[in-house]
């Protein structure tokens, strides 16, 4: 049986982690990139820009959500979605310390 050592890493390094593994699909781009120029968007709409079904891209927008990336209400049957600046800021920052204290470790290497 195979076993998670996930929490023998801390908190920020996982937390960069699963933000970092949100990102990492084409469509979540795609979709951030669709919520940043609208503000906010409907799912239906979504769906209409990008070429994939809408079982696909409600599960990229779970992925999202689930990685705190977005913020989602549901009205009715439409679900509305916006992007959560404040995660962005936060793992803005949290990436950028981490890739300067890389930087200062490594000044050295080949």
């Amino acid at each position: 049986m195979a076993f998670h050592k996930k929490e023998e890493f801390s908190l920020k390094e996982q937390s960069l982690a699963a933000i970092a593994k949100a990102l990492s699909h084409p469509a979540r781009i795609a979709i951030l990139n669709v919520l940043a120029k609208k503000n906010q968007c409907i799912c239906n709409e979504i769906v209409e820009v990008l070429p994939l079904a809408q079982s696909t891209v409600s599960q990229h927008l779970k992925e999202l959500r689930n990685a705190g990336l977005i913020n989602g209400e549901v009205d009715g049957s439409r679900s509305c979605y916006c992007i959560n600046w404040k995660a962005f800021e936060k793992f803005n920052n949290e990436f950028n310390s981490l890739f300067e204290k890389l930087k200062e470790v490594n000044t050295k290497c080949c």
